[in-house]
C-alpha cells in the first residue's frame, strides 16, 4: 500500500506525458495532495473546479437511475488530456485522482491503466 505522497510521485514519474495530478475530496472541493502543476496551471483551483464536474456527473447518473459506477472522466484539450479517477478502494469514498497530461507526449491508454494501477495501491 502507497500513501498520497508516494502514489503522486508515482504518477508523475511511471505516467509519461504527466504534467500535473492532485488527490482531491470532491465532498469538499478540497486537494489533499498536488504535484505538478506550476504558474501557468494551477491545479488546487482545477482540483477544486474539477468537484463540480464529478458531482454533476454522479447527480446526472442518478436522475438516470444508472446504477454502474463511474470508472474515470475524461476531458481532452487541443494540448492536453484531463483525467479523473474515482476512487473506489482503501477508504477513498469521495475522493478522486486528477491527472493532467501533455498530449502530445502521453499515451492515454496507458496512463488509464497506470492510473488504475496507482488507485488500487493507494491508501488513503
Amino acid at each position: 500500500m502507497a500513501n498520497t505522497e508516494t502514489s503522486l510521485k508515482e504518477a508523475m514519474s511511471v505516467i509519461e506525458g504527466a504534467t500535473g495530478v492532485a488527490l482531491v475530496d470532491y465532498t469538499s472541493g478540497m486537494a489533499l495532495g498536488t504535484l505538478g502543476g506550476g504558474k501557468e496551471f494551477n491545479l488546487e483551483v482545477a482540483a477544486a473546479g474539477n468537484t463540480d464536474v464529478v458531482r454533476a456527473k454522479l447527480r446526472t447518473m442518478e436522475h438516470l437511475g444508472l446504477k454502474e459506477e463511474i470508472e474515470d472522466i475524461l476531458m481532452t484539450l487541443s494540448g492536453q488530456y484531463h483525467l479523473i479517477r474515482l476512487l473506489k478502494s482503501h477508504g477513498g469514498n469521495g475522493l478522486f485522482l486528477y491527472l493532467v497530461l501533455d498530449a502530445g507526449r502521453a499515451n492515454l491508454a496507458m496512463a488509464r491503466h497506470q492510473l488504475r494501477r496507482i488507485e488500487t495501491e493507494l491508501e488513503v
